[in-house]
């Protein structure tokens, strides 16, 4: 697929209105992506675990309208909300040329989380891939598009995830599931700069449903956006190294779930959540987005796993909250851990218990 494939050609501009809804998810990155090139291109590829109930739900209702230009108004958890509204005017001006029927129409954008919006969490992924997944509807639903084939289910997958990643880069992971990958890498078929294609390839059972509880460190807003970060990647001393170090990874990962082995496993995500931060920490200017309660509950981990012979992880976003993932099968002893041990360390106690989930899904009213 290239973006000439994504442009819509014809629509029928009759259509009066209409509504769709869809319930899109976060994901979090095994192999992470820290650095992009022009519109939205990653500069290395990532792979990501899609969650189950942290998710956005949105409804986009439709009406024809006279006057050319963008028209849209955005309600966050019921009230109207203008802050929200320059990222979404910037990605309309994005991706008009592929859905030219934009300004044919006045868009009322309702969303809501699934999770505290203050809580931290990353909700771009999951909130850009579900007004790109409303979209999509919408265009099928302009175009007399019946999306009951497979060929139209992955072309609307291709190129939900394609407008997404115009929105919010890491948002083209969370379309589909249970692992999805971004960026082009010769270990993976059909992955692609433009879009994420879900994993197909063989994953042990020590991988179903797989456990991820988010420790809330830090829910106050970060230090510097993701934006700013993955621009000081720009002639970053050890960007290359970093960029090489991510497609072995990816290659190496690739094989551990196949296989099963957790403990390589453990090394492959650790270290991968630590070199993001060693990128922010060694680029010009530098920054530090963990906390000291990060570091704790990092050692304290470590301790516990020496101790118990546990499979249980951690992995990092570009903030302080620490994701603390481990099979199903130790659910019960990891969760009494995380509240003996780890719940101390959070804001307010706070943490969030989510797994592995399929993807996306549309609301039928």
């Amino acid at each position: 697929m290239t973006e000439q494939d994504f442009i819509l050609k014809s629509y029928n501009t009759n259509k009066e209105s209409g509504s769709v809804k869809w319930a899109s998810p976060s994901n979090i990155a095994l192999v992470k992506y820290w650095g992009k090139k022009k519109h939205q291109i990653p500069e290395n590829p990532s792979i990501s675990f899609t969650l189950s109930d942290c998710k956005t739900i949105t409804e986009i209702t439709y009406t024809k309208k006279e006057a050319k230009g963008f028209s849209f108004d955005i309600y966050f958890e019921g009230e109207k909300n203008e802050a929200f509204k320059p990222k979404i005017q910037t990605f309309f001006e994005r991706i008009e040329t592929y859905m030219p029927f934009l300004k044919d129409y006045h868009f009322k954008i309702e969303t809501s989380n699934t999770f505290p919006h203050s809580s931290g969490i990353a909700s771009s992924a999951s909130g850009m891939s579900a007004i790109a997944l409303c979209l999509m509807s919408i265009e099928n639903e302009l175009s007399d598009i019946q999306n009951d084939s497979e060929e139209s289910k992955d072309f609307f997958n291709q190129k939900s995830s394609f407008l997404a990643r115009l929105g919010s880069g890491s948002a083209c992971r969370s379309i589909e599931g249970e692992l999805v990958v971004w960026g082009k890498n010769e270990s993976i078929d059909d992955s692609s700069d433009l879009y994420g294609v879900k994993f197909e390839g063989d994953v042990h059972s020590n991988f179903k449903k797989y456990q991820d509880t988010i420790l809330l460190v830090d829910k106050g807003e970060k230090q510097v956006s993701s934006t700013v970060g993955h621009q000081l990647m720009y002639g970053h001393p050890f960007a290359k190294e970093r960029f090489e170090q991510a497609h072995v990874n990816l290659a190496k990962l690739k094989a551990i779930l196949a296989s099963g082995d957790l403990n390589e496993f453990i090394k492959i995500v650790e270290s991968e959540a630590l070199t993001l931060h060693a990128m922010m920490m060694t680029s010009m200017p530098y920054f530090i987005l963990m906390k000291p309660n990060t570091l704790e509950i990092i050692n304290k981990i470590w301790a516990f796993r020496e101790k118990t012979d546990s499979k249980v992880c951690f992995t990092l976003d570009a903030g302080a909250n620490v994701h603390v993932l481990y099979p199903e099968s130790e659910k019960e002893n990891v969760l009494e851990f995380i509240k003996d041990e780890l719940v101390s360390y959070c804001q307010n106690g706070h943490y969030i218990c989510d797994q592995i989930g399929q993807g996306a899904n549309q609301i039928q009213f």
